[in-house]
């Protein structure tokens, strides 16, 4: 338990996606916008047929919006973050689950060399194994997204990803739904993600990320690698500090007494 503990703290750092420095269109009239995300679909060689299909009914969702732009949790302390996600309900839901998929489990570990309790802090923080997966419809989540000059270069990519998933059968517009953001599934992965790194776990010829546990996991340790995990090499590294240190230019809570950090890891 104490593994999947520290493991739920490192991912909390891992988790969130890197932004892009690509800079795209955005703003202005949302037709035009989309008009011109079409035409840029079909410049990619993307099928004429799903890229209508994909298209028809986009709508700009102002509740996106509001959700990017209300991220609070970003501004709390880490310390006061991992105490809400680390939960002793999630602890005991996360052990129950590697026994229940252990051997699924043990081939991510095996193949990818991403250990068990990684990959269970991960499906735990991203969705409760599975329980609250979302549901805003994913292609209006993008699009809006990528309209919004705030991070368009984030979620442009995502869409032509999207629409080539819809082309293969994998994503359907009309009723794909998932986080806010646009991820979707067991484990929270962006179209692109899925395009590029997902697996077939469950070799029923699909990668379905909101229902198949083998799918959702073995994509998770897919990326993980891809984003540079390293089998064997330390993820977690305990650290002594000087009694006086300055905790202002550490980054954590001051408020924090020096046992709780000594349970994290942390030595004065």
């Amino acid at each position: 338990m104490r593994a999947l503990v520290l493991a739920l703290v490192v991912s909390l750092s891992l988790a969130a996606p890197s932004a892009s420095a690509q800079s795209a269109p955005c703003g202005g009239d949302f037709g035009a916008f989309v008009n011109g995300l079409r035409q840029e679909a079909l410049s990619r060689g993307l099928p004429p047929a799903s890229v209508d299909s994909f298209f028809r009914g986009v709508a700009r969702d102002p509740a996106v919006i509001s959700r990017d732009r209300g991220q609070g949790v970003f501004r709390l302390p880490f310390t006061e973050f991992a105490r809400r996600v680390i939960s002793q309900n999630r602890m005991v839901n996360g052990n129950r689950n590697a026994e229940r998929h252990a051997a699924i489990l043990a081939r991510a570990e095996r193949e990818f060399g991403i250990p068990q309790a990684i990959l269970l802090a991960f499906w735990a923080l991203e969705t409760d194994f599975g329980a609250v997966q979302g549901d805003f419809n994913t292609r209006n989540a993008l699009v809006t997204l990528a309209h919004d000059c705030r991070r368009p270069g984030l979620f442009r990519p995502h869409i032509f990803a999207a629409i080539a998933l819809h082309a293969r059968g994998d994503f359907d517009p009309a009723t794909m739904t998932g986080a806010w953001a646009g991820e979707i599934g067991m484990v929270q992965k962006l179209p692109l993600d899925i395009l590029e790194l997902g697996v077939d776990g469950d070799g029923d010829g699909r990668i379905d990320l909101k229902n198949s546990v083998p799918d959702a996991l073995l994509s998770a340790a897919n990326m993980l690698r891809a984003r540079g995990w390293r089998a064997g090499q330390p993820w977690l590294v305990e650290v002594s500090v000087p009694d006086r240190m300055d905790w202002s230019r550490s980054g954590t809570d001051t408020r924090l007494p020096v046992s709780d950090w000594q349970g994290m890891g942390v030595r004065a």
